[in-house]
């Protein structure tokens, strides 16, 4: 189950937030815009210091992918643009990298339409 959804900016900026579950605490804006720029703080410092991986002809960094504590799994998906996609969701699901991609497609179709 998807317990909330953040969309963060290349720069760190929260895009959106959006609450799906009860169960969490409800965030003030003060505390999702501060959690969003932590969470890119520590994407960035992750992204430095992890080992690089090859693809194609440019060299990508891995970054932060999934986050696991004791109640819940934190996912995210980088887009080529910079932007996070990120879930927070209970411990059984597993990988929601297909599922983050799919809302970046809508996403885009979105922003793109919108003047």
């Amino acid at each position: 189950m998807i317990h909330s959804i953040f969309i963060i900016n290349r720069s760190g900026g929260l895009i959106y937030h959006k609450n799906y579950s009860s169960k969490i605490a409800q965030l003030s804006s003060n505390e999702a815009l501060t959690l969003a720029g932590t969470f890119h703080g520590i994407h960035v410092l992750a992204s430095r210091i992890s080992p690089a991986t090859r693809g194609g002809d440019t060299v990508k960094d891995s970054g932060i992918q999934t986050i696991d504590t004791k109640n819940f799994r934190i996912h995210c998906y980088q887009t080529p643009t910079g932007i996070k996609f990120i879930a927070a969701t209970d411990l059984l699901e597993t990988k929601l990298t297909d599922i983050l991609a799919k809302v970046y497609v809508l996403y885009s179709d979105y922003a793109l339409k919108n003047p």
